[in-house]
């Protein structure tokens, strides 16, 4: 480890007791920072930051280092060793977030939503065009046969020219009731494609607007600059809905929050957010973890957007399966409108919150 810095003295030590183990695991591999960030494809002053404590990873990067020393050694980690290490790097993302590395999360996030859009968008023009296609050869279709009927109306006395003419007509009705069908089918996918592309351009407006409000903290240095302003006629701050089963998970974003002023009601099952919701009607957001036992998260938020009194209120996700598309697309099926990965960051948190609050006292100013 001869390219790596010393650990600085400044360094608080959450971050210093990951930095410590992550050097540790990398010391096995016997190799440069440039050559590992090669291997791996990423970018050597980054991985150095990782490992000199000034910057926390993602816990997928942590995962890589224990799969590459693994293989190295011909051994793998105990799941102690990695329970261990997992557990210094959410206690170091819970105390040691920065701006930076939160804007790297949600620009992550922002990027996907504007993949979303554009594939959505390229998607519903094929699907135009298809539709517009099938419209043209059903026009065409019902020009023939209303040619073919006044065919019939002049020539009715022929009853054998009718005869044959018959087999015809019967295969132009089959042909256009069949692009019909394809019809309701396109149109069906389209507005579907279309509801898509209106999803991830909201995200898109959302994330951007998180982002927004993380540099303006910045400027002001300090999270404090993320607290609404609150709404003319407005008594206090909207109430914040966390929901986990884990009472770690609970006070560690009780403690996040707090920095925002705002009324946090913690709960730990889908049932209790259930009724939590019929005793309160001014949650701005709702924090909710996926990974529940009886009623997980999913479930629960299923049952608040069938009530009509609950349904607008916006609802993200925590969850520790990993933010690829196949569970954030899940999430947003079924209600979700943001979601956040374990461990959380609290920049990112802070920052989502206050987007939604802020969003919720516009639309209160606007009702009034």
């Amino acid at each position: 480890m001869g390219d790596l810095r010393p650990l600085a003295d400044d360094l608080n030590s959450d971050a210093k007791a990951l930095a410590a183990r992550l050097r540790e695991l990398f010391d096995g591999l016997n190799v440069s920072v440039r050559r590992y960030a090669a291997r791996r494809h990423r970018d050597a002053g980054t991985f150095s930051r990782y490992l000199n404590g000034t910057r926390v990873p993602p816990w997928e990067v942590v995962l890589d280092l224990f799969t590459d020393v693994a293989e190295h050694r011909g051994t793998a980690a105990t799941p102690a060793a990695i329970e261990l290490v997992r557990g210094l790097h959410q206690t170091a993302v819970r105390n040691g977030g920065s701006p930076q590395h939160a804007v790297e999360l949600i620009e992550q996030q922002l990027a996907d939503a504007d993949r979303v859009a554009r594939r959505t968008t390229a998607h519903g023009d094929v699907l135009g065009d298809a539709l517009l296609d099938r419209q043209h050869r059903i026009a065409d279709l019902e020009v023939r046969l209303s040619q073919l009927e006044a065919e019939w109306t002049a020539e009715r006395a022929r009853a054998d020219a009718m005869a044959e003419a018959a087999p015809d007509v019967d295969g132009l009705l089959r042909e256009r009731d069949a692009l019909q069908t394809e019809v309701r089918k396109l149109t069906g996918e389209l507005c579907e494609a279309r509801r898509l592309h209106e999803a991830a351009e909201e995200r898109c407006e959302l994330l951007e607007r998180q982002l927004e409000t993380i540099e303006a903290a910045q400027r002001a240095n300090g999270s404090h600059a993320l607290i609404p302003a609150p709404a003319a006629g407005w008594r206090g701050m909207p109430k914040v809905l966390v929901v986990d089963d884990q009472a770690d998970n609970l006070l560690a974003m009780n403690a996040v929050l707090s920095t925002l002023d705002q009324e946090v009601v913690a709960v730990s099952s889908g049932r209790d957010a259930l009724k939590a919701l019929l005793d309160h009607d001014d949650f701005a957001v709702i924090i909710m973890d996926v990974q529940m036992p009886d009623m997980d998260g999913y479930e629960t938020a299923a049952h608040i957007k069938r009530r009509s009194r609950n349904r607008d209120v916006p609802i993200i996700f925590l969850t520790a399966m990993g933010a690829d598309a196949e569970h954030s697309a899940r999430g947003y099926a079924a209600g979700a409108v943001d979601y956040i990965g374990k461990p959380f960051d609290p920049w990112v948190l802070r920052a989502k919150v206050a987007v939604f609050t802020g969003i919720f006292l516009e639309r209160h100013v606007a009702a009034r």
